[in-house]
Order: C-alpha cells, then structure tokens, then sequence
C-alpha cells in the first residue's frame, strides 16, 4: 500500500483545514436553501455524484488510482457508505428545517457520542477525566435542544422539533462511522475511503426516488451542483492538511464552524443564533476540547479515522 507524504508545516495545516471547514459551511449554506424546494435524498445524491469527478482528479493527480479503486474490505465501505448516507440524509434533512448556527451546534454532539460508542462497541476504558468532558458536552447539547424538545410539547409535530431530533440522529451515525473507520483504516487506503464514500452515497440515494424526487429550478440545480463541487474541495482540503499536521492539533479548528455558521446564517438566511445555541454550544466545544486533548494522548487509529470522516456530510 503506497503511503502518502507528510510534512510538519502547521501552518500550511490549519491554514487548510480553515479553509476547509468554511467550505463545507458554504456547502451546507447551498443544500439549507436549495432544500427548501428539492428532497433531502436528492440533495444527496447532487452532493455525492458532483464530488466524484473532484475526487478522482486529485486521486489521480497523486498516483493513487489503484489504491483507491481496489479496496481490501468491500463490505466495510458499503457499512461506511450506509451510516455516512443515512447521516448525510438526516443532515440535510436538518438544515431545511433549522437555522445552520443550530445544525452546527447540534453536530458537535459527534465527538461526545464516539466516547460512548467506542466504550460499548469496542471496550475501550472509559475514565473520570473523559466521563467529566462527556458528560459536559452533553449538557451543551440539551441546552440547545431544550427549546425544540421542551417539556409539553410533541417534537415531532413541529418542523423545528423534527430537524433538531433529525440533526441529533445525524450526529449519533457520524459517531458510530468514525467507530466503523477506526477498523476500517486499518487495511484500507484513504483514497479508497474517501471515493467509496462518494460511490455509495450516490447508489443508496436513488433509492429516495420514490419518495417524491422532483425536477429542480435552474437556481436550486445550480446550487446542488455547487453544493457536490464545493464539498469535493473541501473533502480534499481536509485531506490534505493532515498530510502537513497532527490530526490531534488540527480538530479543534472543526469549531471555527460555528463562526462561519454564523456569519452565513446571518448575512444569507437572516438567522441569528440563539442564547441557548451559543451557551450550549459552549459547553459542547469546551466538552470536545478536552476529548480532543485526552485522543491526543491516546494517538493510535483515532488519528487516521478522523482524516476521512471530518466532512460534515
């Protein structure tokens, strides 16, 4: 297996991952209004198909063809391909229905839900000092669910209840692909990762068809076919910074999100984000922060599996 070139420049890393995550918030800015006329599955399916020729041409331009064409673990990229779909798909089912500051608050819940996951599916020992930042973040998470889910009310019978209960499911299934990746990595290529994902999320998003796919305005096609373009970018950006820093120093610029969420919610959407959203996404970013710092420590597979799972979507 040919393994990639990497480079301590920390700057060019962050300057990279920066740029990364602010793409990915323009991608999500484009499916949120594009997904207010078009199904979340064919949004799916446009973010997918249109990042396959990014994806391919900087998977060639780096000589790694047939790394990534010939996987070892077919079937852990279809498991991998099923969780990221169905979290993608909830995703954006999401963002239709919440202001995107609350989308990326909610998301941050990621990090916390792979502690726990990785203590029940892979045994790992869970200690106070993890059990304190799990334990924080998922109060930042309820603070910002709180108006959604209160006490009273059925959360499904409102659009915002629905988005924020859709958006926490999205999170819980990020978690358990970076468990599935952090065996999945131990035979497979990035490269293959990153293209099957794209393969497959674009196979399993045809089958949403009968669910009501429509013929989409110039505008909302242009901005899914944005949405696909961008986000292969952005997947390449974040793959590339790893190759000129640690994983573990650069994660914690995943919540420069937030800031750019906001700055786009305001000037596109008109959307400000709430008290809750930034107590509580507070106290989740502060509750990440710490499990980031404790992974560092840890190293191993987590490092590998967070270079192909970062993209949100």
């Amino acid at each position: 297996m040919k393994a990639p070139s990497t480079q301590n420049r920390p700057g060019t890393a962050i300057s990279l991952k920066l740029l990364a995550v602010f793409l990915f918030m323009v991608m999500a800015a484009m499916i949120k209004a594009a997904t207010q006329n078009v199904p979340a599955g064919q949004a799916v399916f446009f973010r997918s198909f249109f990042a396959m020729p990014i994806i391919l041409a900087w998977i060639w331009q780096r000589g790694e063809m047939r790394e990534a064409l010939v996987p070892v673990n077919l079937t852990g990229h279809i498991w991998r391909g099923l969780f990221g779909t169905s979290a993608m798909a909830l995703t954006f089912g999401g963002l239709a229905l919440l202001p995107l500051p609350e989308v990326t608050a909610i998301g941050y819940a990621t990090p916390i839900f792979t502690v726990i996951l990785a203590a029940l599916m892979l045994g790992e020992r869970v200690r106070i000092f993890r059990i304190t930042a799990v334990g924080l973040g998922l109060v930042g998470v309820m603070i910002v669910l709180w108006p959604r889910l209160s006490i009273g009310t059925d959360a499904l019978s409102t659009a915002a209840g629905l988005g924020a209960v859709m958006v926490l499911g999205a999170s819980l299934l990020r978690a358990v692909v970076q468990i599935h990746i952090r065996t999945l990595v131990k035979t497979e290529h990035t490269a293959a990762i990153v293209f099957y994902f794209s393969l497959t999320a674009t196979v399993l998003s045809l089958i949403s068809i009968p669910f009501g796919w429509v013929v989409p305005s110039t505008l909302d096609a242009g901005l899914l076919i944005g949405a696909g373009l961008v986000g292969g970018v952005a997947q390449i950006l974040v793959t590339a910074s790893y190759r000129f820093g640690a994983a573990s120093m650069l994660a914690p610029f995943d919540y420069a999100s937030l800031i750019f969420a906001a700055l786009i919610g305001y000037v596109i959407f008109a959307e400000l984000p709430t008290t809750p959203t930034v107590i509580g996404a507070s106290l989740v970013v502060l509750g990440g922060v710490l499990i980031i710092w404790r992974e560092r420590q840890l190293g191993g597979g987590r490092n590998r599996a967070r270079a192909v799972t970062d993209p949100k979507g």
